[in-house]
């Protein structure tokens, strides 16, 4: 098992790939602001590998939304209503103090419909790829300090944390790289799906470079499904805000759980040998999800399970499943993670981790812990703004989908409501 000393310094490894800035590519970037930086991708198709993954996205998004599955098929009755102690009056009234605050142009914008499939247009490049909604880095200090007090109000103090510690971190990558106007700690859009209440159903999502959440709010329950978080590097190790250090806990907890595997286990569990593996079959990596599956637009994706068993698992390698889905359901408050916890305890009979890669102490990695309640990723990247050619243990994505129509709380607002509006009706003027 990889010690904290050790797992620092791989953190801290990113200053050997510092990019060469006077390359056309990073003069262009330092140049433009957010917009002028997605007419590159958009109108001038660069970089060509991600307009074809963008391409891609858009021929997804026209699929009606049916959730991800192992299998193709949806099940039901997997997620009731219940009271999960979310204070709904108190995040109904920081919604509608950002409500308060807005222009008729930025309603227009920002307060869409509930069913609107603009849920699903979240993405995590620093491309502007989705422009609706507010973004905070144009908006008034005030208003910007309300969204923020709306994440802070929805989300646990330590899932609040850890999203101001994404922000900070994408702030900072865009020092190192000289692309202030287009990543920075604001540089994060924000928009309200249907009419906020304490009793009906609304959410809201809030999505940028490395930081996507998808929220959605019924009485005293809360979904954050799906979400994408990522790090490049995972480490602030300079300014006011050094020390700042994200997704080290899930990085240290899967390599541990996979070290902790028989021979015999750790075969099974592993898919593929290598990160970029000869056999895996055309798709399964791609330049820019790499070994990602269930990332932007992959909301119908059919994920057949792999690896071993968690139910299989001693007590001791059960417990660290437990602690490795405590870091992905960090977000929820205490209570509603508690419940999540143990609907996914539930499944561990059907819950399946698997790994991509080798398992020493240095090797960059890939796991999944995948039930159908849960759907977790983990993955070292190769660079996108950091030159390392090879994935490294300073550029992490992580993910979390709710399989089975849970995403966006579908799965929830199909359910019967109480205080619907009558179908009823008679004219009597």
């Amino acid at each position: 098992m990889t010690s904290p000393a050790k797992q620092d310094a791989q953190h801290s490894d990113f200053r050997k790939y510092l990019p060469d800035l006077n390359t056309p590519r990073f003069q262009a970037i330092a140049q433009n602001d957010a917009y002028g930086h997605a007419k590159e991708l958009l109108d001038h198709h660069r970089p060509p590998w991600l307009y074809g993954l963008y391409a891609h996205w858009r021929n997804l998004f026209q699929e009606p939304f049916r959730g991800v599955t192992n299998d193709g098929k949806v099940r039901p009755g997997l997620f009731e209503l219940r009271d999960e102690g979310i204070p709904a009056a108190a995040i109904a009234s920081a919604a509608q103090a950002i409500i308060a605050q807005l222009t008729p142009a930025q309603v227009a914008r920002t307060l869409l419909h509930i069913d609107s499939p603009e849920w699903r247009s979240w993405s995590n490049p620093e491309f502007l790829v989705s422009d609706k909604g507010i973004r905070l880095d144009e908006i008034s200090a005030e208003l910007r300090e309300s969204v923020l007090s709306l994440l802070q109000t929805t989300l646990s103090p330590e899932g609040y944390a850890k999203a101001v510690a994404a922000m900070r971190i994408n702030h900072f990558l865009g020092e190192l790289v000289n692309a202030p106007k287009v990543m920075n700690e604001h540089s994060y859009n924000f928009v309200i799906f249907g009419t906020v209440s304490e009793t009906r159903p609304w959410g809201f999502s809030f999505y940028g470079h490395h930081l996507c959440l998808s929220v959605f709010l019924y009485r005293t329950q809360v979904v954050v499904s799906p979400w994408f978080t990522g790090a490049e590097p995972n480490v602030i190790d300079d300014g006011p805000h050094k020390g700042t250090r994200i997704l080290h806990e899930e990085e240290r907890l899967g390599l541990e759980l996979m070290q902790s595997l028989s021979d015999e286990e750790k075969t099974k569990a592993t898919v593929y040998a290598k990160m970029k593996d000869p056999a895996m079959p055309k798709g399964r990596w791609n330049h820019d999800d790499q070994r990602h599956l269930c990332g932007a637009y992959r909301d119908n994706r059919v994920v057949p399970y792999e690896g071993v068993v968690v139910g299989s698992l001693s007590p001791k390698q059960q417990d660290l499943v437990r602690q490795i889905l405590t870091q992905y359901l960090l977000y929820l408050p205490e209570k509603s993670r508690e419940l999540k916890l143990q609907d996914c305890a539930d499944w561990f009979g059907e819950t399946y981790f698997s790994w991509i890669g080798a398992c020493g102490d240095d090797d960059p990695f890939y796991y999944r812990v995948q039930s159908p309640v849960v759907l977790v990723e983990f993955d070292h990247h190769s660079g996108v703004f950091l030159a390392n050619a090879d994935p490294a243990k300073f550029h992490i994505h992580t993910l979390l989908r709710t399989p089975n129509a849970g995403d966006y709380g579908f799965a929830l607002r199909n359910l019967p409501v109480e205080g619907a509006v009558a179908q009823e009706y008679v004219w009597e003027g």
